[in-house]
């Protein structure tokens, strides 16, 4: 079991740590990622609420939170990985590895969360 928690922590930490560094970029690397979004024919506006729910999910999976709450978190992560990753491959930039990292972060973070800290995240 402590295997499990230290693996849980440092897929969580690791994660955490990518979700701060997108954050960084959003807010003090505004015109790069603004450039990008319009690469992918996104509306710049969408950083606006990339930046929120990023900060919100983030909190959501560090803290206690109970329940549902945590699992929408999960879950809006990683639909944002998934087509982060779909549109830098339909982009063909070659930038997608750093989605499939967090994705696979996300799912390891999940899955031992569950083993280690059950009370939080339902079964």
């Amino acid at each position: 079991m402590k295997i499990k928690k230290i693996v849980y922590w440092i897929a969580t930490g690791l994660l955490s740590a990518l979700l701060v560094f997108s954050l960084y970029n959003y807010i003090f690397n505004f015109e790069v990622m603004t450039e990008a979004m319009e690469g992918f024919n996104f509306p710049p506006f969408l950083i606006y609420f990339l930046i929120i729910a990023k900060a919100l999910g983030l909190i959501a999976i560090l803290s206690n939170i109970k329940g549902v709450l945590k699992e929408w978190a999960y879950a809006g992560f990683f639909y944002n990985f998934l087509l982060a990753f779909l549109a830098h491959y339909m982009a063909g930039d070659g930038e997608g590895g750093g989605a499939v990292v967090a994705l696979l972060l996300l799912v390891v973070s999940y899955v031992t969360g569950k083993q280690v800290r059950p009370w939080i995240i339902r079964g």
